[in-house]
């Protein structure tokens, strides 16, 4: 049985931050990730938090990532830029290429940045967010390593190849969706893994191509099933098309992953831009916005439901309701090594229950 305990989230954003510092991250750029990291947990995707921050320091270590991200821009037409990421940190390549896409669309209504040779960049919606708090609707796709099987086959060739849709709500913060093609996001596995439960059956397959609960199983020479059948190969597939092959970066087996702690990731994204206001107000898209919402939430719920959610509520829900992060055993002494071997002061714990538990 493992044991959960309470961090607050501004303590880890602070304590992630100086853990890459120490490894040559500059000071806005180790914020900018770790707040990445904290904001995920604060969602509810712990899947996508502190637990990969081992693994980019690992990479780090290693030089597979660089700690300075200096990315090269190699065309600009204006509204369509295509950047070299140069092996840098993702989550500071992504943002400056969202950034990048939200300034352009402002000036010519649309903004389209093509990303070559970047790192794994957490989760996609932390990035079209950004762009739907400045008034746009925007799309950033990317790829990843091989994480399930084409459909009919039984080697992992293809990534989960997430992609992120995301507007304003109409009432000051944002409808988003991020979805990973696999049935679940491979992180959501690694999750179980550090909390030592099994795994729902239709999430992956063993080496022998046979349904596991077994995270570990899933994980070593494993397949994640995709999500729909035919349908979430399909997408992922055509992911890779726009985020590798299109860009110019990897693709397919080419792409390695995050927790690979040298290998070259190569991974692309293509994010875009679309200035609302060019089409309507944006006073009257926020009427519209509210009104589908509201349609949304009058359908009758299911019995035992509390009622329909639009895409991105629970995650605006369960940030707005708490500021506390619950960290799992395995989690919390993987960052307590990193503080012992990083001399950055690891965080004060309160146990996880009745009165310290994450309200979310």
């Amino acid at each position: 049985m493992t044991v959960e305990a309470v961090v607050a989230a501004d303590d880890l954003t602070a304590f992630a931050t100086g853990v890459l510092r120490s490894l040559g991250v500059p000071e806005a750029d180790a914020h900018l990730v770790a707040d990445s990291l904290s904001v995920a947990e604060l969602w509810g995707h712990p899947s996508h938090g502190l637990l990969r921050l081992s693994w980019y320091v690992e990479r780090l270590r290693s030089g597979a990532m660089k700690p300075q991200t200096e990315t090269k821009v190699l065309t600009d037409t204006g509204p369509l830029v295509h950047i070299d990421g140069r092996s840098g940190v993702g989550q500071v390549i992504t943002a400056h290429a969202m950034d990048l896409a939200v300034d352009r669309a402002k000036r010519f209504g649309v903004g389209v940045v093509a990303v070559r040779n970047s790192n794994h960049f957490g989760t996609a919606a932390y990035f079209t967010r950004r762009a739907a708090q400045r008034g746009c609707a925007a799309i950033l796709t990317t790829n990843g390593s091989p994480a399930m099987a084409p459909w009919g086959a039984m080697d992992k060739v293809v990534g989960a190849n997430p992609w992120s849709f995301a507007a304003p709500d109409g009432a000051g913060d944002v409808s988003v969706v991020d979805i990973a093609n696999t049935g679940v996001a491979r992180g959501k596995i690694y999750a179980a893994r550090e909390k030592g439960v099994p795994i729902p059956e239709g999430w992956a397959l063993d080496k022998h191509g046979h349904p596991t609960t077994d995270p570990t199983a899933a994980l070593d020479d494993g397949v994640v099933l995709p999500m729909a059948g035919h349908k979430g190969y399909a997408v992922s597939f055509i992911m890779d098309v726009f985020s590798g092959v299109l860009t110019g970066s990897s693709y397919g087996t080419a792409v390695g992953g995050p927790w690979q702690p040298s290998a070259h990731s190569g991974a692309g994204h293509l994010a875009i831009a679309l200035d609302i206001e060019r089409f309507q107000p944006l006073e009257t898209f926020d009427a519209r916005m509210q009104d589908l919402i509201s349609q949304v939430r009058a359908s009758r719920p299911t019995p035992g439901s509390t009622g329909a959610l639009y895409p991105g509520e629970l995650e605006n829900r369960n940030a707005a309701s708490t500021r506390d992060v619950v960290l799992p055993a395995t989690t919390r002494e993987t960052l307590q090594q990193l503080a012992r071997e990083t001399g950055v002061a690891f965080p004060e714990l309160r146990p996880a229950g009745p009165g310290g538990e994450n309200a979310g």
